[in-house]
């Protein structure tokens, strides 16, 4: 007799870190994110020399992008396949082993230079190939072939690092390069894509269960999918010539596009509870970000790179928090609410964003975004650390049977691609 997911689950008798995807990919993806970036400050204050071919600020940028970015990504797909395809996750030594690629590539990217010339590239540009190819045969195991774009888009994400790891070693600022505008580019749609059916759906369901009559625009109408369809040849633009006045024209549209699109959810009446504003913040920052790359290519002042750091600290970092503090809550069996030190941990990232903007101007601010960066993500592994590495709370059959009926009605938060009623 085939098990059911729980049954798969409770049958693993390893740690609890590896009874479902999401686990070992969070705590460890905010634990690099948090040690990498301190890494980093010391090595801009010449404390320390970091052992790796690339330079400290294009480590600095592919430890982020490609490291924490890369295993968010997979803690997510792994959480989300199962419920896409309605077969079993990976759990146990399988989910270990994948764990594990994930940690050689980030040892030996940091320690480069101490190891053969293409043989750190090819470690990690092997853990978002493995990935995909899992991914691949859950999707086509269960004819799920409505969520092939997610995968469309890890390949390019996969491909993207292999073209940072080229430029990097071709002797070009990898930082500012091809593949690193590609992979931020990705991982914008991907939050475009997948944040435009989550954010809608998580907003109303807390007013509708919080009294509120506002209710937010349907997930995926016309109007987003215009959007969705119009971004990529912007982004594409943006990828090949960020400098350009038809780039800084482009992202001007998107900006407004994207924009647009957030006020249909109703965010502004969602201040009650700071696990939906956060998601509401979080895509603000796509628009944003889009208007400060926009204002550099035509006028130039903030810098590229400040620039865009609102895309990479602001959109990507922001929404995965929120992600993982929303998910971890739901998947351990606890309330859905952000108490004080959550709400902590997004005051602390947004203001690293805000100071990490003005740190072209004021260069001494850049530490101290760095700080609040670094106090986000150690402060997220002590908060959700401790649920993240024990069970699941068990729940009454009540409560169990009363969320089946609700996922019977409303949709799949994990499911990109689920019918919407």
């Amino acid at each position: 007799m085939a098990q059911t997911s729980a049954e798969q689950m409770r049958a693993w008798t390893g740690p609890a870190l590896f009874s479902f995807g999401f686990r070992p990919f969070f705590l460890f993806g905010a634990l690099w994110v948090a040690l990498a970036m301190l890494l980093w400050l010391a090595a801009l204050a010449g404390v320390t020399e970091l052992p790796t071919r690339l330079d400290p600020i294009s480590w600095h940028a592919h430890a982020f992008l490609f490291g924490y970015l890369g295993a968010v990504i997979a803690g997510f797909l792994l959480t989300a396949v199962p419920n896409w395809t309605g077969r079993l996750p990976m759990v146990g030594w399988r989910l270990a082993a994948l764990f594990g690629l994930w940690v050689a590539g980030r040892v030996a990217v940091l320690t480069s230079a101490l190891l053969p010339s293409g043989l750190a590239p090819l470690i990690d540009v092997a853990f978002p190939v493995v990935l995909g190819l899992m991914i691949l045969r859950e999707i086509v195991a269960g004819k799920n072939w409505r969520n092939l774009v997610v995968l469309a888009l890890l390949a390019v994400f996969a491909l993207a690092n292999l073209m940072f790891h080229i430029e990097a070693a071709s002797g070009d600022f990898a930082a500012q390069g091809y593949g690193l505008r590609l992979g931020v580019a990705t991982v914008v749609m991907m939050i475009a894509v997948i944040g435009g059916r989550i954010i809608p759906s998580f907003t109303r369901n807390w007013l509708a269960g919080n009294g509120h009559d506002a209710r937010p625009a349907p997930p995926m109408q016309r109007f987003d999918k215009a959007c969705l369809v119009a971004s990529v040849p912007i982004l594409g633009i943006w990828v090949s010539a960020p400098a350009s006045a038809v780039t800084a024209a482009g992202l001007a549209v998107f900006g407004l596009l994207h924009l647009a699109r957030l006020l249909r959810w109703r965010g502004q009446h969602t201040g009650g509870e700071a696990l939906v504003w956060v998601l509401h913040l979080s895509y603000l920052m796509i628009p944003l970000g889009a208007f400060a790359l926009a204002f550099e290519a035509a006028f130039g002042g903030l810098g590229a790179a400040a620039a865009q750091h609102v895309w990479m600290a602001g959109a990507l970092g922001a929404m995965t928090l929120a992600v993982m503090t929303r998910a971890t809550l739901g998947h351990t069996g606890q309330t859905l609410h952000a108490n004080a030190a959550t709400v902590g941990l997004y005051l602390c990232l947004f203001g690293s964003v805000v100071l990490r903007l003005l740190a072209g101007s004021l260069p001494a601010l850049l530490t101290l975004s760095g700080l609040l960066w670094i106090a986000t993500f150690a402060g997220f592994t002590m908060t959700y650390g401790p649920l993240l590495m024990r069970p699941k709370q068990r729940k009454t059959y009540e409560l169990a049977r009363l969320r089946r009926r609700i996922r019977r009605v409303l949709p799949d938060p994990f499911d990109p691609g689920a019918p919407r009623g």
